[in-house]
This record gives structure tokens, C-alpha cells and sequence, in this order.
């Protein structure tokens, strides 16, 4: 914990969504002081650091993480280097935000919220999208039994054509530790948890398929097949059934690519035995993306909350600056992440194994 009257030293290590952190932090000019940035991509993080007045720029990590000043960082980074980077950070003394998913498996996971927790330093996840207003106001309509008990959830990130690049890091399972399961599905179901009140799963039974990516389609709009386009090894497509300890289920299905109507979007729908909801976010729309439904007066009634527009990134970096500065605990934790990052490993399993896994 650092004094609440300080602002907190902070290092961004990433140069990609890097920015997202970096924007956020600069909304905090009161409570953060950035002092550092590391990346790979020299130009990119010398723009950067010109761009936020950053007085340090490092294309190693661990120079870094060797500054004595620096309380705090940011692990924005491909998935593989998520938990050697953490745990440097923790040893050397630093609290630690880092990019979903927590880890590429959950042995790294363990690792890393143990360390934080021998440690005494925060680890924080970016789940963001619960963040948003939308999400804020069903979680309240939910705790506030607007849906009496939820007993089936379906959840999902469905897009028609968005693999990242063929021949990057995220189409190598070495490196990313899976495809959209792992890269959107984190989201979806930690938003389903969140919102169901993080309840543990039991059982699941998954079938995984990689339809079009192998074969070059599917990709971003405008992005070319590189040369190691044949290293595609993951998923582009996955789907879930789970059972809860509650007694509900959750279904999920989650895309990089398809022939389908969907676009870039992702939802969550609700059923309650006193009512209903659908979150659907198309194409990250902050408007019209919530619905209620219910029987008032003994008629079917659908609502339409008008949710404020959030900007969940800077929330989530405003929550992790609150948590180092005043030590309170906060959400979403390096616990959470963690769960969810078992979820993925259960579904992972359950497809190779072509059966239900028992947790």
C-alpha cells in the first residue's frame, strides 16, 4: 500500500492495448504518476512515451521492473509472457493489473495469486465489461431480486469474421494457450459468474471445432495471411454447456469466425423465475443493448433501461489505483480471473476428451 496522498509510480509493459492502460491512467492525474513504459516494438512505444510524456521508455521488461520507484504496473503483454512478467513483478515488490486471460494455464494462474498473496501485493485482472453501465445496471436489478432466481444463463462472443492474424501469437496454442475461448470467452463467462453471484461450476461438457481459420478465412477485415499462416493451432470456435452448484446451467458458444448473422458481438441472457434479461452488445454499441422482462398487472411487460455510457477500461484501472493506494479489498481479483481461467481448462478438457469433466 502506498500513502493515499501520493500519487502512485506507475509502469505500463506493453505498447499494443498497452494504450487502453495508459489512456486510463491519464485520467488520474491526481492519484498516478507514469514513469515508465517497456516494449518490443520500438517505435510503437517510442510514440507512445512521446505521447504521454513518459520519462522512461525500456524494450526489456525486467529494466523495468529494476526501477526502485515504480509501486505499480501493468501487464499488457500476449498471454504467454502473463505469468513470467507478474511474478517478476511481484518480486520485485510491484503491485500488479494484468490483461485477461490471468495466465495460459492454471498451474501459472496458482502461481501467480500465490505469489501476490505471500507477497502482500494487489493482482488485479481486466475484466472490464462488467464495468460498463449496462452490466452495473443489471447487476443491480439482479441483487435487487428483479429476477428472482436465475436458473438458466446464455452467454456468448460471436463474431462472423475476426481472427486476429493468421501466423500471430494468438493462433499458436504455445503462446496464446487457446483461441476465442480463452482470448473472448474469459469475458463472457466472468460476466455470467459476476452477475449469477460467482457461483462454482460442477460439471462440464464442450465441443471445441477450428472450421475456417486453418484454411486462411475468417480473418479481420483488411488482414492478410502471413507466412505462418499453417501455425493456426486453436480453436475458432467453442461451446459449452455447465452445470452450477446452484442447480443452474449455462450454456456458452464463442467465435472468432462463422457463416452466421452475428457480427463482433456479445451477450448474456438471463432466465429468472420472476422475470428475464438480455445483454446484447453488437458491435461494442453503448446504447439500446439492455431489456428487461417481466409480467406487471398480470401483463408481459419488456423494459428498456437507458444505461449511462462507461468507460469500463478506466474504471477498472481506477479500481486497481483505489485498491494499492487505500489497501482495500477489490473486484476483479487475480481469484477471479483464476476461476475463470479453470472454467476454460475444464472446457479445453472436456473437448479433447470428448466428455463431460467433473469439477
Amino acid at each position: 500500500m502506498t500513502s493515499s496522498s501520493s500519487r502512485l509510480r506507475v509502469g505500463v509493459i506493453g505498447c499494443g492495448v498497452g494504450r487502453a492502460h495508459l489512456t486510463s491512467y491519464a485520467t488520474l492525474p491526481d492519484d498516478v504518476e507514469i514513469v515508465a513504459l517497456a516494449g518490443t516494438d520500438e517505435d510503437r512505444c517510442r510514440r507512445l512515451a512521446a505521447e504521454f510524456n513518459i520519462p522512461r521508455l525500456f524494450s526489456d521488461y525486467r529494466d523495468l521492473l529494476a526501477q526502485p520507484d515504480i509501486e505499480a504496473v501493468s501487464v499488457c503483454t500476449p498471454n504467454y509472457l502473463h505469468a513470467p512478467i507478474t511474478l517478476a513483478a511481484v518480486a520485485a515488490g510491484k503491485h500488479v493489473l494484468v490483461e485477461k486471460p490471468l495466465a495460459m494455464t492454471v498451474a501459472e494462474g496458482e502461481a501467480m495469486v500465490r505469489a501476490a498473496e505471500k507477497a502482500g501485493r494487489v493482482l488485479m485482472i481486466v475484466f472490464n465489461y462488467r464495468f460498463r453501465g449496462d452490466a452495473q445496471t443489471l447487476k443491480r436489478h439482479i441483487d435487487a431480486s428483479g429476477l428472482g432466481e436465475v436458473y438458466y444463463v446464455q452467454a456468448g462472443w460471436l463474431r462472423r469474421h475476426g481472427i486476429p492474424a493468421h501466423g500471430s501469437w494468438f493462433v499458436r496454442k504455445e503462446q496464446s494457450g487457446g483461441g476465442p475461448l480463452i482470448d473472448l470467452g474469459v469475458h463472457v463467462l466472468d460476466l455470467a459468474l459476476w452477475l449469477m453471484g460467482r457461483p462454482r461450476a460442477v460439471a462440464v461438457s464442450a465441443a471445441t471445432y477450428a472450421a475456417l481459420g486453418p484454411r486462411g478465412r475468417g480473418l479481420w477485415p483488411g488482414v492478410r495471411p502471413s507466412s505462418g499462416g499453417d501455425n493456426f493451432d486453436v480453436e475458432d470456435l467453442a461451446l459449452a454447456f455447465i452445470r452450477l452448484e446452484t442447480g443452474a446451467t449455462l450454456s456458452l458458444a464463442v467465435s472468432w469466425a462463422g457463416y452466421t448473422g452475428w457480427g463482433d458481438d456479445y451477450f448474456v441472457h438471463l432466465w429468472g423465475r420472476e422475470g428475464g434479461a438480455e445483454l446484447t452488445v453488437r458491435s461494442y454499441a453503448e446504447a439500446d443493448t439492455l431489456r428487461f422482462f417481466a409480467d406487471v398487472a398480470g401483463v408481459r411487460t419488456e423494459m428498456r433501461p437507458q444505461c449511462p455510457a462507461v468507460p469500463g477500461h478506466a474504471l477498472v484501472v481506477g479500481e486497481f489505483v483505489r485498491a494499492v493506494k487505500t489497501g482495500h479489498p477489490t473486484s476483479p481479483t487475480g481469484e477471479e480471473g483464476l476461476a475463470v481461467l479453470r472454467l476454460v481448462d475444464a472446457i479445453y478438457r472436456s473437448a479433447a476428451e470428448g466428455k463431460e469433466i467433473r469439477l
